[in-house]
């Protein structure tokens, strides 16, 4: 049970740090987890090219794998299913001809520092 409480914690974090992250790049931040059912989205954005499903992944030293490796097809899938269900139900208030981007934003706690890595356009649906 603690351990769920600290990785709550952490993705919290991570994700406060993201949006902080995003809007410096100039990105609006329209949502933040986002729910349609049993599917999420950490942080749906708006900046000049288009809008922005983000996936936020951290991750605290040591660790085994780099956050964003966990971003695996099955999640890429579900990431996809709730941006459809976003765009339809909030479509009619966002722009017609908006593009569509997924993003993975990792995060790394390394004591008194912290690493952002942004990997914008991440993955293209379908391929």
């Amino acid at each position: 049970m603690e351990n769920n409480r600290h990785n709550r914690t952490l993705g919290r974090e991570g994700e406060d740090i993201s949006c902080r992250y995003l809007v410096e790049q100039g990105h609006v931040i329209l949502d933040r987890n986002w729910r349609a059912g049993h599917l999420e989205i950490d942080i749906v954005s708006m900046d000049r090219v288009g809008i922005h499903f983000v996936e936020v992944k951290s991750r605290s030293v040591p660790f085994e794998a780099s956050p964003q490796e966990s971003v695996t097809r099955i999640k890429q899938k579900r990431l996809c299913s709730a941006a459809k269900g976003y765009i339809s139900r909030k479509g009619r208030t966002l722009p017609a001809d908006l593009e569509c981007h997924f993003d993975i934003v990792a995060v790394v706690f390394d004591r008194d520092r912290t690493q952002i890595r942004f990997f914008p356009d991440a993955f293209i649906p379908g391929i």
